[in-house]
């Protein structure tokens, strides 16, 4: 075998693989391929992400806390009947009927029952107030027994019934009565005002801010990582295409020098150089095959948690190099005024306040103003009678006055001050950090955008500047003023250039991505709405 065809048979895997990897990207292969762009990318995550449906839930949770708190200023009624049995013994005196002038003594047994309707209606208010009304109403029944044995009985109408001989009985024929009072009381020193007084419900409210807040946080969160995964598919799928590049590149070396070898040119030695240059190019596809798998995987498991996803996503967006909008003060001012971080820092900080000003409040005494309203009625035959009186007010009474109350040393209530107030000043500080923190990564972001823009342009110009020493390299090999293994380092060169390319337009996107999200305008420039 001549060495010229042991170079074919040796080249021979290196087109067999350069020729299956041209085959992967055929029309019928691109076609099973599931494209997608990045704002399809963004929507899908956003569907089926778990970690967004858990802060979802939070802040649901967070809401209902509220409904919570709004339940302790509700009305509230509470009503009751009941009947009651009771029994007494009396000795009663009164004239005999068969002997004129004479008293008779009459043991009887007493027997009442009774029946009792209340209900009373509550309403605590967020100043510190409480209102109260209720209503009551008495109807008993009377029965008596006399020591023969015989028996009288009034009925609630007044009406006797039986022997009626053994004296009178005092019994009231009506048995009626109802009562109806209404009362105010306001806190004026200690628990008085909205701080004071709903305290839990303004942290509440707060706290489900803080939760929505909390919920676009992780909404932003979950943008710019599917971006980043994104990213570094359309890297993986460009590289992968260089490297296929690089190895055709190489190839055509191997080709030219085996025939520079067949009519005498070329020195052997060369081949095997080219060849090693076209292995290693293989090396390469197979390391960047894996790379695209992986990516691939990646995305594929952000957009779809479960078990079913597509198995080859294909990305249908490139990165664009566009001058950004702000400079870098105005970066600041915006990240400032939008960041969720920092709205988040700020209702802390306000719940700590209105939790120090309710501590400050239970160190006063308690003094407490009450109004109040009784109506009485006078003893009816049936509820319309006593209820008329109630209703107009026949028998009116009002009261007013106040309570006092003050404990002594109140160390519970001054160690609760103490607490409160390091909590707000924690908060405070926290606060501070924060907006200290975002402007440096603002800033840091911002720079960051633009030396990846420099390195976007510098490196076009250096893989335009490859382009051409290799094809300068190749024209001085052919007429026999340079050497192969020149012309392989110039295309060691580009190869190294187009990836270093490729790499900065990927992580131009990125940067972009990251600065949109340290301004906190992330959302807004993708076009989502959070509901």
């Amino acid at each position: 075998m001549s060495r010229s065809t042991a170079a074919a048979f040796r080249a021979f895997p290196a087109l067999f693989i350069a020729f299956g990897l041209v085959a992967q990207d055929s029309p019928g292969a691109a076609s099973a391929a599931q494209r997608i762009t990045l704002q399809e990318a963004v929507q899908t995550a956003l569907k089926h992400n778990l970690q967004v449906g858990i802060a979802e839930q939070v802040r649901d949770a967070s809401k209902a806390t509220v409904l919570i708190n709004q339940g302790a200023f509700d009305w509230s009624l509470q009503s009751g009947i009941s009947f009651g049995h009771t029994k007494s013994a009396s000795i009663r005196s009164g004239p005999s009927q068969s002997s004129p002038g004479s008293l008779v003594t009459t043991d009887s047994e007493f027997t009442t029952t009774s029946r009792n309707i209340n209900a009373t209606v509550t309403k605590p208010f967020e100043w510190g107030g409480n209102f109260s009304i209720a209503y009551g109403s008495q109807s008993p029944l009377y029965a008596s027994t006399d020591q023969s044995g015989k028996s009288t009985t009034v009925l609630p109408s007044g009406t006797v019934v039986g022997p009626t001989g053994f004296g009178p009985y005092n019994l009231n024929p009506f048995p009626y009565t109802s009562s109806l009072s209404a009362t105010y009381t306001q806190s004026l020193l200690r628990n008085a005002g909205r701080d004071a007084a709903s305290v839990n419900l303004i942290v509440a409210k707060k706290g489900s801010l803080q939760a929505d807040y909390t919920f676009q946080q992780a909404i932003i969160t979950l943008v710019a990582d599917t971006e980043s995964k994104y990213w570094d598919l359309v890297f993986a799928k460009r590289n992968l295409e260089n490297k296929r590049q690089s190895l055709a590149l190489a190839q055509k070396q191997l080709n030219e020098n085996q025939i520079r070898v067949q009519v005498g040119t070329l020195a052997p030695i060369e081949v095997t150089s080219a060849e090693a240059s076209a292995a290693q190019r293989e090396q390469d596809i197979i390391a960047a095959e894996a790379q695209l798998d992986n990516a691939k995987d990646a995305l594929a498991r952000a957009l779809y948690p479960d078990t079913t996803r597509p198995t080859n996503l294909e990305a249908a967006d490139a990165p664009n190099i566009e001058p950004f909008r702000f400079d870098e003060n105005t970066a600041e001012k915006t990240a400032l005024g939008k960041r969720l971080e920092l709205k988040v820092a700020q209702l802390d900080l306000e719940s700590k306040q209105a939790l120090e000003t309710s501590a400050n409040s239970k160190l006063k005494p308690q003094l407490d103003l009450n109004v109040g309203y009784v109506g009485a009625s006078n003893t009816r035959e049936n509820f319309s009678g006593v209820n008329s009186d109630l209703t107009g007010f026949k028998y009116p009474g009002y009261n007013v006055g106040l309570t006092f109350a003050i404990p002594f040393a109140n160390r519970t209530a001054r160690g609760g001050l103490s607490q409160a107030r390091a909590n707000r000043r924690q908060s405070e500080l926290s606060l501070k950090d924060q907006e200290l923190g975002i402007v440096l990564q603002v800033r840091q972001a911002y720079r960051n955008l633009e030396a990846a823009a420099k390195g976007v342009a510098a490196a076009e110009k250096t893989r335009i500047f490859r382009e051409k020493n290799l094809d300068a390299e190749r024209k001085k090999f052919d007429n026999g003023m340079s050497t192969n293994f020149f012309v392989l380092q110039r295309a060691d060169e580009l190869d190294t250039a187009r990836s270093a390319e490729l790499q900065a337009r990927i992580t131009y996107a990125k940067n972009v991505t990251t600065l949109e999200q340290a301004l906190g305008t992330l959302l807004e420039a993708r076009k989502l709405e959070v509901k």
